[in-house]
Parts: C-alpha cells; structure tokens; sequence
C-alpha cells in the first residue's frame, strides 16, 4: 500500500504540472520554481511533513520536497543558531543533494558530446 500512495501522490504533483505547462503559457523554469516554494511555505506552516508521513517517496523526491528540505533546515537551524539560521540553515539541510546536483551535472557534461543544431 505504501508504493501505491507514493505512486498516487507523486504522480498527482507531476499530473498538475504537466497541467499548467499545457494551458498556461508559465515556461518550465517559472512552474519549477513555483513548485520549490510551495513546497517551502507548506514545509514552513507545517502541512507539508503531513503529506510526507502519508506518501513518503511519493511526496520527497519531487521538487516540493525540496522546498519542504529547506524549510526543515531552516527552522532546525533556527532553534540552534537563531537569526543566523535563516541564511544557513536551508543550505546544510539542502547540501547533499545540492552537492550531488553538481558533481552528475559536471560528470555529464564531460561525457556527453554536444551537437549544434
């Protein structure tokens, strides 16, 4: 049953960005950022661990999970280094995907061969 709701979960998030790339005229990039801070704000008012307890992989791998990472660390931060966390606690919370990011973004472009159109 846990596969099933992840399933459902992560594919309604994706189901409605598919929707609003196809009749809005948001680009990509607008819906992606979008996603990352409603994921941030719903992570923030505390819904958004909700939807992880119930769908788990379904609701942290898309990029609203993400939001919701930086929202976590922000608060955890917070608690431990006051003000300061606001400006660093997204980053730690956030810097193994980030630094994952980077390093297969890199090992992709040293591999692959760009053609010119």
């Amino acid at each position: 049953m846990e596969y099933i709701k992840a399933f459902v979960v992560g594919g309604i998030i994706c189901l409605i960005g598919q929707i609003l790339i196809d009749k809005t005229k948001l680009t990509p990039a607008r819906i992606l950022v979008m996603y990352v801070c409603i994921g941030c704000v719903l992570g923030g008012i505390g819904l958004y661990p909700k939807l992880v307890d119930f769908a788990g992989a379904g609701a942290t791998v898309p990029l609203t999970g993400f939001g919701n990472v930086l929202a976590k660390g922000v608060k955890e931060e917070i608690d431990t280094a006051g003000f300061l966390g606001v400006f660093t606690g997204g980053l730690k919370a956030a810097a193994g995907g980030l630094s994952a990011a980077v390093l297969f973004g890199f090992l992709a472009s040293v591999f692959a061969e760009p053609k010119e159109k």
